[in-house]
């Protein structure tokens, strides 16, 4: 295994007073608008979201930290064994997964219920990273180091279509790619690709997909052709946006929440409260929030010596913008409706879990940015 070594050893305190705190304080802003709109969609109430939204806001930044605060060596280590368990409960879920609404992405544990497609997101991210730090620079356009990538890709994607779960499975499959094209992907390779890909979309579109899922994609287009079916959500979204005007109706004084006319409220369409409430200067000072977040977090990976660090930071990051990016062109009808949550600020403790998992790789990665760790190790080793 390759070895991170530190110059001067440092405590966890040093540790800790080095974290990168304006991440960790736009992070906690971020779960505070969340617990404040869950509140708005029970109608003024802590429960049932709102206060189990902070419950579990409180441990994830705690597991942010410890996981911050561990060695890289530790991450470099567990990422493939992380990404073989993720696989694993993936195919529970295929043969003792809960559904719910119609979708079969949840597992029981105990008295725990978690979505491990949540889980990929981070273990495809690890094991990529992993790769690539372990693969010699001239062999990343060679057969192997193409189709090693493309299992780790493609396998869980599979599993999440499978579900059927199409946003999950695509924010995987372009986190993969732009790790891919991060580690030194040709542009011969990239070009023959896109090509590729051009023809074969149409052929998912019409035989990857369930019904109700091309019904959506299509649908987004013109939804007032089915006002009360595949179009209602996003109907209801863009005149609940619409009332919101430029400073919003006020808190817990939206007509479309309030009246449950706004379906997923607290899930999916949490960004649309925030709009109706807030207005378009609300919707703005949450986005920047996210702007900031992001930009801190390319500056870390721009820091970063190691092919490991760089790469998980970057692979992390464009796992969060894309959610973003997905579900605010989702609720204002820019992008289908494919069920990708708003990070910190929707409902969902697994998402929670992963997206501060993610962060505390990245702050990690912030605290050890100067390790070299040699290449050659692992799986070459």
């Amino acid at each position: 295994m390759a070895v991170f070594r530190e110059t001067v050893p440092r405590t966890f305190q040093e540790k800790l007073f080095e974290l990168n705190w304006s991440v960790v304080l736009l992070l906690l802003l971020l779960g505070a608008v969340g617990v404040g709109m869950l509140y708005s969609a029970a109608e003024g109430a802590w429960n049932p979201w709102a206060s189990r939204h902070f419950i579990r806001f409180l441990p994830g930044i705690a597991i942010m930290l410890v996981v911050a605060l561990l060695p890289p060596r530790f991450w470099m280590g567990m990422a493939y064994p992380i990404f073989l368990g993720a696989l694993a409960l993936l195919v529970g879920v295929e043969f003792f997964g809960e559904s719910v609404n119609g979708a079969q992405r949840w597992l029981d544990i105990g008295p725990i219920r978690m979505q491990p497609s949540e889980i990929m997101k981070i273990a495809v991210v690890l094991a990529l990273a992993r790769f690539y730090h372990d693969l010699p620079p001239e062999k990343v356009n060679s057969a192997f180091g193409l189709l090693v990538p493309a299992f780790l890709i493609g396998a869980p994607s599979a599993l999440i279509l499978h579900q059927p779960d199409l946003g999950t499975a695509v924010l995987v499959v372009v986190t993969g790619v732009a790790i891919v094209f991060l580690a030194g992907l040709s542009w011969r390779i990239i070009i023959g690709g896109g090509i590729a890909a051009a023809f074969a979309i149409p052929a998912f579109l019409r035989f990857g997909l369930e019904e109700y899922q091309r019904r959506r994609i299509f649908t987004f287009l013109n939804p007032e052709e089915d006002p009360l079916g595949a179009g209602y959500h996003i109907i209801q979204s863009k005149i609940a946006l619409g009332s919101g005007g430029l400073t919003g109706r006020g808190f817990i004084e939206g007509t479309q929440t309030q009246l449950n006319f706004l379906p997923e409220k607290q899930t999916d369409f949490i960004f649309t409260i925030l709009g109706e409430e807030f207005g378009f200067v609300g919707g703005l000072a949450v986005i920047g929030i996210y702007a900031l977040v992001l930009a801190n977090t390319v500056a870390i990976a721009a820091a970063c010596k190691s092919t490991f660090l760089r790469l998980t930071v970057m692979g992390i990051a464009t796992t969060f913008a894309l959610y973003v990016f997905i579900n605010i062109g989702m609720v204002t009808g820019l992008l289908p409706v494919v069920g990708v949550p708003l990070p910190l600020i929707s409902y969902g403790g697994t998402v929670m879990v992963a997206v501060l998992f993610g962060f505390g790789l990245i702050l990690g990665a912030h605290i050890h940015r100067n390790a070299e760790p040699p290449r050659g190790a692992g799986l070459f080793g």
